[in-house]
């Protein structure tokens, strides 16, 4: 019998180069998008496919529903993807721009694995993958929104991979850092809709950060292709004892160990400058 796995965010990067390359090692592959176009081009392209929502509740009970239905209530994995990024200072953040990026980043999530964990309890095993960040454990300026929600799932993952020893139920994160993909994109979109730019004391620096999300083709150095991210994947899924925390680019393993040398101190002084640079 084919491994199953449910995936979100599978209209592009990521999400989509994992569900492809799954598909092609052999698993069954459940691979859900937010929008319906985007459903319908994963259908084209042979992949068994419905919408999933994050920030609806509803839409991750019928999707997870659906799967259960198909396969006869077994579910190998889940790897939780979808999420967006929203920029801005801590300042600019209203309770309404920071309730939707935990919506979609942190409460779906959570959501979603809610269902999947007793369902992996009872068969004995499974896998469950969060799609975490460097910015997970590390802050930059102007991205405290997406700073604080993949901290929070590293916490809730931490803690659960805690609460399922010896459960054969194994939790991992993933840290990728730059990955060539269309969440620059997404994010202008979020800033426009969430951030008052004209009204804010950082409104010059704000022209930064936008000729940095607008920039052509790659934002920042060391940038990798999906599937990066998709051999730590395949890794988590497949070792008898998958690793806590994979890393993926070069920042994340430079930040992961200036962080467990240096003091905050220092390295508040190398990540403003960081932050200010790209």
């Amino acid at each position: 019998m084919k491994k199953t796995i449910l995936i979100t965010g599978c209209s592009s990067g990521i999400g989509y180069c994992v569900a492809k390359g799954l598909h092609e090692r052999g698993y069954r592959v459940f691979a859900t998008a937010r929008r319906r176009e985007s459903v319908d081009k994963l259908l084209a392209e042979g992949f068994e496919s419905f919408r999933l929502n994050l920030t609806d509740s509803n839409s991750i009970n019928f999707a997870f529903e659906e799967v259960m239905r198909r396969t006869n209530g077994e579910l190998y994995a889940v790897f939780n993807n979808g999420a967006y990024g929203l920029p801005g200072a801590v300042e600019d953040l209203s309770r309404d721009a920071l309730r939707e990026q935990f919506e979609t980043n942190v409460f779906g999530w959570q959501e979603l694995t809610n269902l999947a964990v007793p369902v992996m309890r009872r068969q004995g095993y499974g896998r469950i993958i969060q799609n975490s960040s460097v910015l997970g454990f590390v802050s930059l300026p102007f991205r405290g929104a997406y700073n604080a929600s993949k901290y929070a799932i590293e916490g809730l993952s931490d803690t659960l991979r805690l609460e399922l020893r010896g459960s054969n139920v194994h939790v991992s994160l993933i840290e990728p850092g730059p990955i060539a993909s269309q969440f620059r994109m997404n994010a202008v979109k979020a800033l426009a809709q969430y951030i008052d730019v004209e009204n804010s004391f950082h409104r010059e620096r704000y022209q930064g950060v936008l000729k940095r999300l607008n920039k052509e083709g790659l934002a920042v150095p060391f940038t990798l292709p999906p599937e990066a991210v998709l051999k730590r994947v395949i890794h988590a899924l497949e070792a008898p004892k998958p690793q806590p925390r994979y890393y993926v680019t070069f920042p994340t393993y430079l930040f992961g160990f200036l962080k467990r040398i240096l003091s905050t101190r220092a390295m508040d002084v190398l990540l403003a400058k960081s932050g200010n640079n790209n």
